[in-house]
């Protein structure tokens, strides 16, 4: 049994999506971000560096795994799935995950700070990370016109980069034109685990983005 602890960010869903792809058992935890739970001791032992998701692997002596995409490489691992094992097919996974660990996820981060939180809106910030995201997703939509998936067969690979791509509107970076992108966001989106684990946890309730912003505090994260 896994225990999952996230809450509903890309990174989150990042986890519950591959676990629900290997119909591995988990458990929720859900991490209230709001409340700073994830600064908490008994979460910094789980995850030292205070951020969601984070795994702890019951069938492993309680091992604990943090960082989203250690956790995907794990989970895939442990599975036998989503993660080729020969060398070439491995590299190709592992290249475009870190594509995302990287690059596409801190990019659209920044943009959803800068753009959506921050007390001062700053036009050189906001425009830095929204063109920054905008090369990063044409990048995938180069890739994607001679490929279905990012490396081969679908793989952890497109699971991390479809959780931050497909919140290119929050972040309001001009995604249009990116056909390729588009196709293969709908077809990663219309996968049931996909839809099952981007639900997990529950949505923010209503109220909470004017908590949100109020605070300054990003949950896209």
């Amino acid at each position: 049994m896994i225990d999952l602890y996230t809450a509903s960010t890309p990174n989150g869903w990042k986890a519950s999506v591959v676990l629900e792809e290997l119909a591995l058992p988990y458990e929720v935890h859900r991490v209230n971000l709001m409340k700073d739970e994830q600064k908490e001791d008994w979460f910094l032992k789980i995850c030292p560096n205070g951020r969601i998701p984070a795994i702890v692997d019951r069938d492993a002596d309680d091992l604990a795994v943090f960082e989203s995409g250690a956790i995907l490489i794990y989970l895939a691992e442990k599975a036998g799935k989503l993660l080729p094992t020969d060398v070439a097919g491995r590299s190709r996974v592992i290249q475009w995950l870190m594509f995302q660990m990287g690059g596409l996820g801190p990019m659209m981060g920044q943009a959803n700070v800068f753009h959506r939180y921050a007390p001062e809106k700053i036009p050189y910030a906001i425009g830095r990370y929204q063109r920054e995201g905008r090369r990063l997703l044409t990048v995938l939509d180069n890739h994607l016109a001679d490929n279905e998936y990012l490396a081969g067969d679908y793989s952890i690979a497109d699971i991390a980069n479809w959780c931050w791509a497909s919140t290119w509107e929050w972040s309001g970076i001009d995604a249009s034109g990116l056909e390729h992108l588009h196709a293969w966001l709908a077809r990663v989106g219309e996968r049931p685990a996909a839809i099952r684990g981007r639900a997990i946890p529950e949505p923010l309730q209503k109220g909470d983005a004017k908590k949100v912003e109020k605070t300054g505090k990003s949950l896209l994260v």
